[in-house]
């Protein structure tokens, strides 16, 4: 039994991080002050993207995504079943149909040829867009995609949540940092403690569009905006455009995300370090997500598949190694199960489930922890 518990992932806050956040707690402003633009802007430049708007988690950076994309109610999107639910919640918060295209079962990212096959199989604007995800820090082929929505005139949101700092490399041979808005009209990052860039809560809205962009902020903050200010009007101004909400993230949080953003270029070079470790222990022993020639997985997961799931899961466990399960398929959820998916081919996805395992993987995990947890893994698999 190792003596101190080993988790799935965790966050990294150092004195760095802890001396932002006293500095905002003695400054003015506590929300809607000036660390607000500065950590938008110093990740716009990270991602190489125009515009980046903060907001209160990534739900929300998705849910104001489709609403400034226009999606309505009973239109229709396609996303991947092996994410997050928040990724076809956004849609439905809309009034939206969400329908599902399996898996790749190397890369367990949403299949391209499967998600052509259920355009094709609809009527002309039957779907409004395709919510990819970079699904473990591994970047979706968004060129690829981009023609895809190009001969259906489709929209993409980028779910980049798992990924900043991966990228894949385009057929110009140009580098594309997850979320950069050059194939996908936005993209979406979240800041929950066990991703990349932990602000406690919050996430990251990123778009090259102006006109996406300008509509963005008006949805953070209630639809309202003092744009319209004149001479004729006092400095109390301000008018409600549209129905936005309240989807703010704090100076408190911006300022950790602040100095967690500096610590992202090395933390995602230590996390394919300890993938690395991970591939040369169970090479051949365990199958694991494969990392296509032209992509950077920014590893916020590493999934192997076993054939004793849930035995390797208690067997861990039971040696304070806390490994989880990403995911159980969406359309297998009670909710969307109401909504019924009897008739979509989700093979890939549900035989993937059956198989998965989540083990350690962030920055701080030991080389002596990770030995530990290799070793307990290898001991089940070999009986």
């Amino acid at each position: 039994m190792n003596k101190n518990p080993i988790p799935y992932g965790r966050q990294d806050i150092d004195d760095s991080d802890i001396e932002a956040v006293i500095s905002v707690l003695k400054a003015d402003f506590l929300t809607q002050g000036p660390k607000i633009q500065e950590f938008e802007n110093e990740f716009a430049g990270y991602i190489g993207v125009e515009y980046a708007v903060a907001v209160s988690n990534a739900t929300a950076g998705l849910h104001l995504s489709v609403a400034a994309l226009g999606l309505r109610k009973g239109e229709r999107i396609i996303t991947t079943p092996i994410t997050f639910a928040a990724s076809a919640n956004c849609a439905r918060y809309m009034g939206a149909e969400v329908w599902f295209a399996d898996i790749d079962p190397e890369t367990y990212l949403i299949c391209p040829t499967k998600t052509r096959k259920l355009l094709e199989s609809k009527p002309e604007g039957f779907f409004k867009g395709i919510i990819p995800v970079d699904f473990a820090g591994l970047p979706v082929n968004l060129e690829e995609f981009r023609k895809i929505a190009e001969d259906f005139g489709l929209w993409i949101i980028e779910d980049a949540c798992h990924a900043p700092g991966g990228f894949f490399t385009d057929s110009s041979g140009n580098k594309q940092m997850c979320g950069n808005g050059h194939y996908a009209d936005i993209g979406v990052f979240s800041f929950h403690p066990v991703k990349h860039i932990a602000c406690g809560e919050g996430g990251m809205i990123t778009t090259n569009n102006e006109n996406l962009y300008k509509n963005l902020l008006k949805l953070r903050s209630h639809g309202i905006t003092k744009e319209n200010m004149s001479e004729n009007h006092g400095g109390w101004f301000y008018e409600m455009q549209l129905l936005g909400y309240n989807y703010r993230l704090t100076d408190i949080q911006a300022a950790l995300g602040i100095t967690q953003l500096k610590k992202n270029p090395k933390g995602v070079i230590r996390r394919n370090e300890i993938a690395d470790n991970y591939k040369s222990a169970f090479n051949g022993k365990v199958k694991y997500q494969t990392l296509p020639d032209n992509s950077y997985n920014a590893h916020h997961l590493f999934v192997i598949e076993v054939e004793n799931r849930e035995g390797l899961y208690n067997h861990l466990r039971n040696n304070g190694i806390y490994a989880q399960i990403h995911y159980i398929p969406v359309h297998t959820l009670p909710y969307y199960k109401e909504i019924g998916y009897d008739g979509a081919d989700l093979s890939n996805s549900e035989n993937y489930y059956k198989r998965c395992i989540s083990l350690p993987m962030y920055p701080t995990l030991g080389t002596e922890e990770q030995e530990f947890v290799i070793s307990k893994v290898l001991q089940f698999i070999n009986g």
